[in-house]
């Protein structure tokens, strides 16, 4: 992983846990409470699949890993259109967070194109 030494320097992580607490944030007062459970679970999934996978022993391991993380991701992208759509966050906040959602994923796939070039 060449000068990274800890999960907490990914940037991938750095934006996984702030859209975890986004995500908190934005669903404080939402009372539906197995939607909530839901996206939660997905934001932590991403952030911890993150994590787990960089402290495994190999970047093949790594790269299985950030898979199931930008999988979790596109879970909490599309939970954003219901959450729009049920009217529990605004237009431009729905918006907003699919738009640092895509970000995550579109460097959580060039992270794994660069380990599977660099085998």
């Amino acid at each position: 992983m060449g000068t990274i030494k800890n999960f907490e320097d990914l940037e991938i992580w750095m934006i996984s846990r702030e859209l975890v607490n986004l995500i908190y944030s934005d669903l404080r007062k939402c009372h539906d409470f197995a939607f909530k459970d839901q996206i939660t679970r997905a934001g932590i999934s991403s952030m911890n699949n993150i994590a787990e996978g960089f402290c495994r022993n190999s970047d093949s391991e790594f790269k299985h890993f950030l898979n199931i993380s930008k999988g979790s991701s596109g879970e909490v992208k599309s939970m954003y259109y219901i959450a729009e759509d049920q009217n529990f966050i605004s237009q431009s906040v729905a918006t907003e967070r699919r738009e640092r959602i895509q970000i995550l994923i579109n460097k959580i796939s060039m992270l794994m194109k660069y380990l599977k070039s660099s085998k």
